[in-house]
């Protein structure tokens, strides 16, 4: 939910505060348009991890796969 720019103006310390102490962006509501206030300070490590392909099945079969023809051996 936006709030107004009054609002905004009228308590804008604390408004920032809980931006800060959440993390959660703050919207306002400005002739219309919606603007918002996010944080861009440190993130976690966790927070940074891009989405991999994972591997789905029972992990014993993983152990008797043949690797040998997938490495090469000829490091730089």
């Amino acid at each position: 939910m936006a709030i107004t720019t009054s609002a905004l103006r009228s308590d804008i310390y604390r408004l920032l505060d809980g931006v800060v102490e959440t993390g959660k962006e703050l919207e306002i509501k400005r002739r219309g348009v919606l603007l918002k206030i996010v944080p861009i300070g440190k993130q976690g490590k966790l927070a940074r991890l891009k989405p991999r392909a994972r591997v789905s099945g029972d992990p014993e079969e993983l152990v008797h796969i043949d690797w040998s023809g997938k490495c090469c051996h000829d490091l730089p």
